[in-house]
């Protein structure tokens, strides 16, 4: 009976513990959580958060592996509208020079003239034609790609990473977007024999 009586209170001394090491720590003040819901970004213009912005490229090496190249400056501007989708346009641009890479100095060779040549070209640029759902959180967004003064159709298969009332009560959505392109198509050179994958994960808050 005493051990009963002592396993009782052990339970009790630990519920209310138990309970709060369950609760979600709350958010600051004015920051609000995404939620899976494209209307919660209400309809207006957008601009792309570039400190919560992820321009990833993965290029073959020869056959070998994946390299993995980041790029670190990109700016863009949203005109959205959850309403109608298909009337939305964007546009962004990344900085051909802000390219990193975890192998000593090839970042600048990459930047350089037997590359990118980002002196003459210094953005790599996407302006959308069409945006067209595909379900509630997933889509494709057509456009023109432009990379050291060639500009291709490439279309972006995009998923809703969330949307909300974000920092301040202003709208924001996120989102994960994936497309392929020929290196040969923009003059890269013979190399790059693989098409190469663009990963771009990106915020963009509304403006007012």
């Amino acid at each position: 009976m005493i051990r009963t009586i002592r396993a009782l209170a052990v339970v009790l001394a630990l519920g209310p513990v138990a309970a709060q090491s369950q609760t979600p720590a709350a958010l600051p003040p004015g920051v609000f959580a995404a939620e899976r819901d494209v209307a919660l970004a209400s309809a207006g213009a957008y601009t792309l958060d570039e400190q919560h912005t992820a321009v990833i490229v993965r290029v073959s090496h020869i056959g070998y592996s994946q390299s993995v190249f980041r790029f670190d400056r990109a700016r863009g501007s949203l005109t959205w509208d959850p309403a109608a989708i298909e009337t939305s346009k964007l546009s962004a641009s990344v900085e051909a020079a802000s390219i990193t890479t975890n192998v000593k100095g090839f970042a600048e060779e990459l930047a350089g003239e037997n590359f990118l040549k980002s002196k003459t070209f210094p953005e790599a640029t996407f302006v959308s034609t069409s945006f067209k759902p595909v379900d509630r959180t997933r889509g494709r967004v057509e456009g023109q790609f432009t990379l050291m003064g060639k500009t291709r159709p490439v279309t972006f298969d995009v998923e809703l990473g969330g949307a909300g009332k974000g920092f301040g009560g202003k709208p924001r959505i996120g989102v994960h977007a994936v497309a392929t392109i020929s290196p040969q198509d923009y003059g890269l050179p013979a190399l790059f024999t693989d098409p190469i994958q663009i990963q771009i994960d990106t915020e963009f808050e509304r403006n007012q």
